[in-house]
């Protein structure tokens, strides 16, 4: 018991043998005290009681501790396996939507819908890149960036987006940014982020209410900012929206990882998602980014470099 508490109490196992150790101590000290002192064959008692409390306290604390890893690490592989399986889920929903409105003969083949089914089928393919790379991520190896600009980039987003404001039943805008606003990101993990947090917007703005997409910069910063009007966070949901598998809504659909698949592949480009709540309205998320140059500096290649080099 007194090894599942010091665990549960988040000590280390070695205060487990400590604790053994001051109770030894305080009994001599109390016979002592009292002027009942402990003979050499009790004190031989004593010592043999306390070792094996203390071979069991030690042994129940890494039983325990074992098994509390194990559970941890299955729930990390649980959350990576939800990860994948809900982007897995977004492109096939909007693979299908494409698909549905291509059927009705409305849009041409070589149109922009034809061109936002050709994303979402290679967004499939990124997503298994994805997974390789979280591999490598997990390896100590950093994710492959590109300096790009934000404008085709938010263009790029709208397509899909006007097509998930249909099947929601609202309309949605996207500002058109200045064109040397740029970012030095990895393209498809903040494409995935600005795409949840769209998703997200879609799914719990009012039915007849307005999605908005924008983007602007300052002398070092990029803002991308997803506004809803969902009426509103209740109390306290802020602080925990961004936690995995946490649902806010009665519309139980997914699984709750759109909020935290977004944050987590902000991260990964070196920037910063927050929500600003604006009670009777909706949410404001921001994601903010490092800003880079544009035109984007041309990189040296390692002969022109080294040649470069002998000459200067």
């Amino acid at each position: 018991m007194h090894g599942h508490e010091l665990l549960r109490s988040g000590y280390a196992v070695d205060q487990v043998v400590y604790d053994y150790g001051d109770l030894c101590q305080a009994i001599t000290e109390m016979a002592d005290e009292n002027e009942d002192p402990v003979s050499a064959r009790e004190f031989h008692t004593l010592n043999s009681c306390i070792d094996d409390a203390i071979a069991d306290a030690v042994t129940e604390f890494g039983w325990q501790r074992d098994k509390l890893i194990a559970k941890i690490s299955t729930r990390a592989l649980n959350e990576r396996l939800g990860f994948l399986a809900h982007e897995l889920r977004n492109s096939l929903n909007t693979a299908i939507l494409s698909y549905a409105v291509i059927k009705t003969g409305a849009v041409g083949v070589d149109g922009p819908t034809s061109g936002v089914l050709d994303r979402s089928l290679v967004g499939l393919r990124n997503l298994i890149d994805r997974a390789l790379a979280d591999v490598r991520l997990s390896a100590g190896l950093p994710l492959p960036s590109d300096t790009f600009q934000i404008a085709p980039f938010i263009a790029e987003v709208k397509v899909a987006a006007t097509l998930e404001s249909v099947s929601a039943k609202c309309s949605f805008t996207a500002v058109t940014v200045e064109p040397d606003l740029a970012v030095r990101a990895d393209k498809p993990m903040l494409y995935s982020a600005v795409s949840n947090l769209l998703q997200n917007a879609f799914k719990f703005t009012h039915p007849g209410s307005q999605v908005s997409l924008r983007a602007s910069g300052t002398r070092d910063r990029v803002l991308i900012e997803v506004q809803d009007q969902c009426g509103g966070l209740r109390a306290g949901v802020a602080e925990t929206m961004f936690a995995a598998f946490q649902q806010h809504h009665s519309d139980r659909s997914g699984l709750g990882l759109g909020l935290s698949i977004a944050r987590e592949a902000v991260a990964a480009s070196s920037g910063e998602l927050r929500v600003r709540n604006l009670p009777g309205i909706g949410c404001l998320f921001t994601i903010d980014l490092p800003r880079a140059p544009w035109p984007a500096p041309r990189s040296t290649s390692a002969p022109q470099a080294e040649r470069a080099f002998n000459e200067g």
